[in-house]
């Protein structure tokens, strides 16, 4: 074999020998694949219900379930898995106020039977319930349902001197909170009223000064509720313009006409 075509073979080979060596250079690197691991940094088990809760529903320990909570935003009502056995003590207890699922239970939710009875559960501190036989036509057509806010009107007649009857209509109290309508202390889902004619009784909150003038307003005509907007309340969630016209004077209900104070009217 000639010297020249040796050189040539060795230079192809070289030529090889280089190619394959640029294109395992070039060659895209095998990717590598990363793992991720999610790691829950400063949070603690709280207790929440695991499904909504009604307004005084019995719950038993299926009704909560624990979820992870920042430490950061802890607050001290909320209860944790540092108290284990928190499902079964508070199975049995009745809900005091509504609650949906995920939200924390607190023990001013919830009360363990003997405490009092549902309605003493929702009733505010210092408040008291008292019941008033109310025509549901006369007050908004039976759509007045629990938790609606309305104006209670005393409507009663007085004898004229020829013998005639005269009536009259007085708002007693503005912006009372209706705690039950019978006997639903609830407005069930889809519900648009209590009922549609006839004659029910009414739960309202009052004040112990305004219960007792309610008793004596019982006793004198009939009670019509007023129903208020939802436009009243602030965005606090409390009732705008809420007063109270009822006079607490003793055993009488002060009457205001046309920025006139008239005669208080007893019992008889």
């Amino acid at each position: 074999m000639k010297r020249a075509q040796l050189i040539g073979f060795g230079i192809a080979g070289l030529a090889g020998v280089m190619t394959i060596f640029l294109a395992s250079g070039i060659s895209p690197k095998k990717q590598e694949t990363t793992k991720t691991r999610e790691v829950e940094i400063n949070t603690v088990d709280v207790l929440v219900a695991a499904k909504d809760i009604g307004l005084g529903e019995i719950v038993s320990e299926h009704h909560f379930t624990w979820a992870k909570w920042p430490k950061k935003g802890l607050n001290p009502s909320l209860i944790t898995s540092a108290r284990k056995n928190a499902k079964s003590e508070l199975a049995g207890s009745i809900a005091r106020s509504p609650m949906i699922a995920g939200e924390p239970a607190t023990p001013q939710k919830l009360i363990k039977p003997g405490q009092g009875g549902v309605l003493a559960a929702i009733l505010p501190s210092g408040m008291r319930a008292i019941s008033t036989e109310v025509n549901l036509e006369a007050s908004a057509g039976g759509l007045i349902l629990p938790n609606d806010h309305v104006d209670v009107i005393l409507v009663r007649s007085q004898r004229k001197r020829n013998g005639g009857e005269e009536f009259y209509s007085d708002t007693l109290f503005k912006n009372v909170r209706v705690l039950a309508m019978g006997q639903q202390i609830e407005a069930t889902p889809g519900s648009k009223s209590a009922r549609t004619s006839g004659n029910t009784t009414a739960t309202l909150e009052l004040t112990p000064s305004q219960a007792e003038t309610l008793a004596m307003a019982n006793s004198m005509g009939s009670i019509a509720l007023s129903l208020r907007s939802v436009a009243d309340i602030d965005s606090e969630g409390r009732h705008l313009n809420g007063e109270d016209i009822s006079a607490d004077k003793g055993n009488s209900v002060g009457v205001t006409r046309y920025g006139v104070k008239s005669r208080a009217y007893g019992v008889n």
